[in-house]
């Protein structure tokens, strides 16, 4: 029979309530447990001392008999020194962008360097090599087609 440390909800529409219960883990969440070792209650405030309330003997007990917590269940009991805190592999953060993500700003960032190089090595190079080009003199203005003209003189008519 594999054990677990898990949470059974409780409480109200809305209003949540948890009791940490050790339970068979094919046992429904909110059905049979066999040891009620703490509660958990999401409504008061993060520093508040009724906010996580555990039995750490008991739980102590049940992990050296080799129940599981929980991932919720598990950051409690590391809080209380109990469990190192657990990690699980293959999980990214939300915030961070994925492998596909990673692998193009990766690529941005060295054709940012090869420009950047680039440029330095342009601009490391004599100016004498290169001879300077003279800018292309102002065009003159160019004449007044023969439509505007003929619209001219036929106000001046």
């Amino acid at each position: 029979m594999s054990l677990k440390i898990r949470l059974s909800r409780g409480g109200a529409k809305k209003r949540p309530f948890y009791r940490i219960v050790v339970a068979d883990s094919r046992s429904p969440r909110d059905g049979r447990f066999i040891e009620r070792i703490g509660s958990y209650n999401p409504m008061v405030a993060k520093d508040h001392p009724e906010r996580v309330v555990l039995n750490t003997e008991r739980a102590k007990h049940w992990l050296s008999v080799g129940a599981t917590p929980s991932d919720r269940v598990s950051r409690f009991l590391a809080a209380a020194d109990l469990a190192p805190a657990r990690r699980i592999p293959n999980q990214t953060k939300k915030n961070q962008p994925g492998q596909k993500a990673q692998e193009r700003l990766q690529e941005a960032e060295e054709a940012k360097k090869a420009a950047a190089e680039a440029a330095a090595a342009e601009a490391a190079a004599p100016a004498e090599e290169a001879p300077a080009e003279e800018a292309p003199a102002e065009e003159a203005p160019a004449e007044e087609a023969p439509a505007e003209e003929a619209a001219e003189e036929a106000k001046a008519e």
